[in-house]
């Protein structure tokens, strides 16, 4: 058997996506132990891969900066130097888990044997156009199991049946945020339709001050801060944290009793970070890409398109999964 030394893996966003990407990390040293693992993210989520002792190398690019700035000469420095780091070392095998045109074309960029979904898989048909061995793993699996499946193929070892192992640990030391036990509400997300009534979460922490447990919110933008401060000037529980960056929130998620979160990334950093987790569906279904509840904690994804849970549902799983 050729023994493998070097992998590059090439997942580069969204959030959930790359923690979704998380559990190979682990399948892959149980079956190569001696590997070393590189992984090309977007600079915005560099400090995922970061938090996992089995990453090697974490190598930065800025995609959806540099297409913004594209007849910037600063830029073509940049993306220059990122070149230079994907194509700098010889590779046993790349791996491109994201299946699109921009992960296809990184992919192009290193040196060795490339690996990918087939055009049938792929998210984007035409990126399968890159990789010398492809695959067919169905698109109706889950996200985690379809990286764990495509990862398992590539290195040639049987697909996993265990539970994922996210192997990620919070790193980054912060002040703490509530002397009484909390919950952290990831009220936040990409897309209006996915939020989750402002009302609803008003009186989701009521119920948690009659159990004195404390509600608190983290924020990104203007936007999420005013919703933040809104469901705070209604409850006597309720805490808005400072803007904080992702190393620093996975701290404040992991030392949390439990999560409430939307269709986010940060509900799916919670679930790796082995804080049990209640994620809320209002306008995606949870099958394909809900939270997966690793090895370390339990979680439950409720809703799905069109079907927004009630405060009270919510509490009650809440309940549910502190209990376990």
């Amino acid at each position: 058997m050729h023994i493998m030394q070097k992998l590059l893996i090439i997942k580069t966003s969204s959030l959930g996506d790359v923690i979704h990407n998380l559990p190979i990390i682990h399948d892959i040293h149980h079956h190569h132990p001696d590997i070393k693992i590189d992984w090309v993210v977007e600079e915005a989520f560099a400090d995922i891969p970061k938090l996992h002792s089995g990453v090697n190398r974490v190598i930065p690019v800025a995609i959806r900066r540099w297409r913004k700035a594209i007849f910037n000469q600063a830029t073509w420095v940049e993306i220059s130097a990122a070149k230079q780091q994907v194509s700098s070392t010889q590779y046993d095998i790349v791996l491109d888990t994201q299946g699109l045109l921009k992960s296809g074309l990184l992919t192009m960029l290193s040196h060795g044997k490339k690996h990918g979904y087939n055009r049938g898989s792929a998210r984007e048909p035409l990126a399968s156009l890159f990789y010398d061995v492809k695959y067919q793993v169905s698109r109706k699996l889950h996200a985690v199991t379809r990286n764990r499946t495509l990862a398992a193929l590539s290195l040639g070892y049987p697909v996993p049946k265990t539970l994922p192992c996210y192997g990620i640990m919070a790193s980054a030391t912060i002040d703490s945020v509530s002397s009484k036990p909390y919950i952290i509400g990831l009220h936040g997300t990409s897309r209006d339709s996915k939020l989750w009534p402002t009302e609803h979460w008003i009186e989701f922490g009521a119920s948690l001050a009659k159990q004195n447990m404390q509600l608190v919110l983290p924020w990104a933008s203007a936007a999420e801060l005013e919703r933040a401060q809104h469901i705070a000037n209604r409850l006597s529980n309720a805490t808005v944290l400072p803007k904080l960056g992702i190393a620093q929130l996975a701290t404040v998620i992991s030392q949390a009793q439990a999560a409430v979160g939307v269709d986010t990334g940060l509900s799916h950093l919670s679930v790796a970070l082995g804080t049990p987790t209640v994620a809320i569906y209002t306008d995606t279904d949870p099958a394909l890409t809900g939270v997966y509840a690793g090895a370390a904690a339990p979680a439950i994804n409720l809703g799905n398109i069109h079907e927004i849970p009630s405060a009270n549902d919510v509490a009650q799983s809440l309940q549910a999964i502190i209990k376990k």
